[in-house]
């Protein structure tokens, strides 16, 4: 799955370090390469579950789409906990090859897996925390961990691949968008 990422990455347009200018279909190749990895976070649901013996299936939590374990987590803790910590997990290890194998760096696709990784992370470990269906809550009623260790676990993950994004010139602007007044860094929602 790795290396799928670094080639389909590779033929990417890459922005050099002290471009100022987006390269043409940039937002789209981010979205796509956002897309796939939220698609990873799911698929590391699945493969996980299959692989410890449930049956996952797929619902709705209040209007929310779900992936469900087929686990019953009383009975069996450990794998509700494996399968819930695979998603983030999957992503984490994607945004890890992604850093750490040589290839073609700093492709919109490539900036918007890490993107993906790097945003699910923060939702979980903020806003997603708690809720019925929330990865990091489920982890902490298994009783394996607390919420709070694995918000520092999941957290101090993403934040050492958000500083190894900022201290490399194949990732220059990653925060922060050129216009032609200077930039604007943050996130933009409309």
């Amino acid at each position: 799955m790795l290396l799928a990422v670094a080639v389909l990455s590779a033929p990417a347009v890459a922005q050099s370090a002290d471009s100022t200018s987006i390269p043409p279909n940039y937002w789209r190749r981010f979205a796509y390469g956002f897309t796939a990895s939220i698609l990873l976070h799911e698929v590391g649901h699945i493969a996980t579950a299959v692989a410890v013996g449930g049956h996952p299936t797929f619902g709705f939590d209040k209007a929310r789409p779900t992936i469900y374990s087929g686990i019953n987590s009383r009975l069996e803790p450990h794998k509700q906990f494996l399968f819930s910590a695979a998603g983030l997990t999957m992503q984490s290890l994607i945004d890890e090859g992604i850093l750490d194998i040589p290839h073609a760096r700093g492709g919109a696709f490539e900036r918007g897996m890490l993107g993906g990784g790097i945003g699910t992370t923060l939702f979980y470990l903020t806003i997603g925390r708690r809720g019925s269906v929330s990865d990091v809550d489920f982890m902490a009623r298994t009783h394996a961990l607390t919420v709070t260790q694995v918000t520092l676990i999941f957290g101090s993950v993403a934040a050492m691949h958000t500083i190894r994004i900022s201290r490399d010139a194949h990732y220059a602007n990653f925060f922060a968008r050129p216009r032609a007044d200077g930039l604007d860094v943050g996130l933009n929602l409309w």
